[in-house]
């Protein structure tokens, strides 16, 4: 389950997004929380699975008609492509009219997850 990033979920958040090695460096990802918080178009999303701790976090920017996806982290013991592919189907879901889109880094992530969704909507009408 997806939720919106509070100030209450800071720690959790850093936390989460110190996985990803651009951000192994503090000061870097305090600034780059204080972007995610300066305007509404850009968004941390934590998620967890059913009533569990968060154990993945997403960082995207909001378009009219996109959705663009920053960063994405999941905590190690979480982190593999079937757990990817459910929060990015989230995503697309809480953004019905927007399309999922990944910056240069995150291209890949979501190319493999529309590919993947492809075959899944391809089989379940067969």
């Amino acid at each position: 389950m997806l939720v919106k990033y509070r100030k209450d979920y800071e720690k959790v958040a850093m936390g989460l997004l110190s996985f990803i090695p651009d951000f192994k460096d503090i000061a870097h990802l305090q600034t780059e929380m204080q972007w995610y918080q300066s305007t509404d178009d850009h968004q941390l999303l934590l998620w967890r699975q059913g009533d569990g701790d968060f154990c993945g976090i997403m960082g995207i920017e909001v378009g009219t008609d996109f959705i663009l996806l920053h960063h994405d982290s999941l905590s190690p013991e979480e982190r593999t492509a079937a757990n990817q592919y459910q929060m990015l189907d989230e995503l697309a879901a809480l953004y019905p009219d927007q399309r999922v889109m990944g910056t240069l880094e995150m291209a890949p992530i979501v190319g493999a997850w529309e590919r993947n969704r492809d075959r899944r909507t391809t089989t379940n009408h067969h």
